[in-house]
């Protein structure tokens, strides 16, 4: 999977003017219903069918049924386009206001960033370590500092908490899409995969030199067991203990 793409790589004057909607209009006869909006939501469909790499200005032009010359009224190319496709995908989804504290919150977060990798591989593929800020991400930060300001922690601290959620979801959903992605190009399935190794493994763990692997329980390596639920609780435990001595009385 390539990672040849990257946020903040376009004109980010032009990139942001287009995002908060304060750029100049397309001039010279723009097609009658072609918006901006039409145009990243086509994009986002190749995206999310073809891949990331099928994502051109040709490509997206064919999509909307246009040509590819018309796209350039409404935006410079590829760079642009890309990050107003990340911002369109990151909208947060609505709070419940009557959410049980920040744990719950983030909880929340999580399983809904995961969601979204899930729904949208090709995001893994771009590099978002200097994001373009539009609405979408600007809002999203402003509902997560929102839920999770009542940790009594510094801001700094809690920009960190977001931070660390957003990289142990970002490895989880990367490793899951490895997971499909050997599946679909091997052809063969988990169990088709480990069932192949199983006769040299069990050679290996009775010759007595690996006695600790060879002592784990037969559901040791249960492909049931939660493991990203399980990361979440102990991630979330030691965001709580923070939160205690924090808030400890002196």
């Amino acid at each position: 999977m390539s990672s040849t793409d990257a946020s903040g790589s376009g004109d980010i004057a032009r990139t942001l003017d287009l995002l908060w909607d304060t750029g100049p209009r397309p001039s010279r006869g723009p097609k009658p219903g072609l918006t901006l909006d039409r145009i990243v939501e086509g994009a986002v469909r190749v995206a999310d069918t073809e891949g990331l790499d099928a994502v051109t200005m040709r490509r997206v032009a064919t999509e909307l049924g246009i040509g590819t010359m018309t796209l350039y009224r409404y935006l410079p190319g590829k760079g642009e386009l890309l990050d107003l496709m990340l911002d369109r995908v990151q909208q947060p989804a609505p709070i419940d206001e009557g959410a049980p504290g920040w744990r719950v919150a983030l909880e929340r977060v999580a399983y809904n960033s995961l969601a979204l990798y899930q729904r949208h591989p090709w995001l893994l593929q771009v590099n978002q370590s200097r994001p373009v800020m539009g609405p979408a991400a600007v809002l999203g930060m402003e509902l997560i500092v929102g839920q999770i300001k009542s940790m009594g922690l510094t801001d700094a601290e809690l920009i960190a908490v977001i931070v660390t959620l957003d990289g142990y979801v970002t490895g989880t959903a990367r490793t899951q899409l490895y997971a499909a992605e050997a599946e679909r190009t091997t052809g063969l399935t988990d169990a088709e995969f480990w069932a192949a190794q199983t006769p040299t493994l069990e050679r290996a763990l009775s010759s007595g030199r690996y006695p600790l692997m060879a002592s784990l329980s037969e559901d040791a390596f249960d492909q049931s067991f939660d493991h990203f639920g399980f990361g979440l609780q102990r991630i979330l435990d030691g965001f709580e203990v923070l939160v205690e001595q924090r808030n400890r009385p002196a």
